[in-house]
């Protein structure tokens, strides 16, 4: 392979046995029995390893002398990406609420198809994702805006009550108390023993809003200066307990509440990261395709170190796609035995 070099061929056929949808735009599978190519996804039954090559994408493989499928049509890979990065910049651009016939019709596709090409490549729906736009634009602007209600039209709502309906879930408080830098919110904190060190485990009534090794009280109250902070309480125990389990035992508890905010890309990609399977891995590059901005690998890297709850938003679960481990904000050494506990061997 030549741009897919950091894939191995076993990892090619892994994915390709296992028709993994994140895979579909990597590379392109060439049957040299037949002369014809196809995805990763390709429904079709699959040929002897010893008649298959690994090419990066349709147009090496027309240029080897094959023919795309008819069946899974590889061509179309590059035109339904471009079709979602199209949509998504209509979206980050638009001054007013675009309806789903209205974005589909701009980049082609009848609704129903592209609102299931626009979730398979985001993880989120068309309106979800402009509505985790709209609230981002709706927390900066809460920053900057002299009013609350000044802010609710500049971050693109058309009237108040379409925000309110909204903010609690997105925001985790009212547009008056982010306002104020979250003043009159209380957060609890506990730091649990675990067989990685101790961890700190803190959250508001709605759920969790920061999980971090080598974390004391004193960070947190500088995380969130406008918060009352208190240790400990019975609910937070309970929630605690469940978060160090969780760790111990991945895949356990899929459920855990949380309260952490971020912009709709960020958000995306955690939301990419908590649907990684334990035992599998993703590389920063399909977490930027999953959040619907392919070229944005740098930028998923950094969503990753945004994350403000350790092991529960997975961001051990990411890597470089050469395969190599990636940072980690806790150390390479905590990533590597988090890893291996789910069974991936770096």
């Amino acid at each position: 392979m030549t741009q897919q070099q950091a894939l191995s061929d076993d990892a090619a056929w892994a994915a390709f046995e296992a028709r993994d949808r994140a895979y579909d735009d990597r590379f392109v599978v060439a049957v040299t029995t037949t002369g014809i190519y196809c995805k990763p996804t390709c429904p079709a039954r699959r040929p002897k390893r010893a008649h298959v090559l690994f090419l990066p994408g349709p147009e090496a493989a027309r240029m080897a002398g094959f023919r795309a499928c008819l069946r899974c049509k590889p061509d179309e890979i590059t035109r339904e990406r471009l079709a979602v990065a199209k949509a998504v910049a209509l979206l980050d651009g638009a001054e007013a609420s675009l309806t789903l016939e209205a974005l589909a019709g701009a980049v082609g596709y009848a609704p129903h198809h592209f609102q299931r090409l626009f979730k398979r490549a985001t993880g989120v729906s068309p309106a979800a994702y402009a509505r985790g736009l709209r609230a981002r634009r709706a927390a900066e602007a809460l920053d900057e805006e002299a009013s609350v209600t000044a802010a609710i039209y500049a971050a693109g709502y058309s009237a108040p009550s379409r925000f309110y309906e909204s903010a609690q879930a997105r925001l985790g408080m009212t547009p008056s108390i982010w306002k104020q830098g979250g003043a009159g919110v209380t957060i609890r904190w506990t730091v649990a023993p675990t067989s990685l060190g101790p961890l700190l485990i803190a959250a508001t009534d709605k759920g969790l809003c920061r999980v971090a090794f080598d974390e004391d009280a004193e960070g947190l109250a500088r995380r969130f200066p406008a918060a009352e902070i208190r240790e400990g309480g019975e609910a937070l125990e309970r929630l605690g307990a469940r978060v160090v389990a969780e760790l111990e035992t991945p895949g356990r508890d899929i459920s855990l509440p949380l309260d952490v905010r971020g912009t709709a890309f960020q958000e995306a990609v955690w939301q990419a990261l908590r649907a990684i399977p334990p035992g599998e891995t993703r590389s920063y590059s399909q977490l930027a395709v999953a959040a619907g901005r392919p070229g944005a690998v740098r930028a998923a890297g950094t969503a990753c170190g945004a994350n403000q709850v350790a092991v529960i938003i997975p961001c051990h679960r990411a890597q470089r796609s050469d395969g190599t481990m990636g940072g980690y904000a806790y150390g390479i050494d905590r990533k590597r035995v988090l890893r291996r506990r789910e069974g991936v061997q770096d």
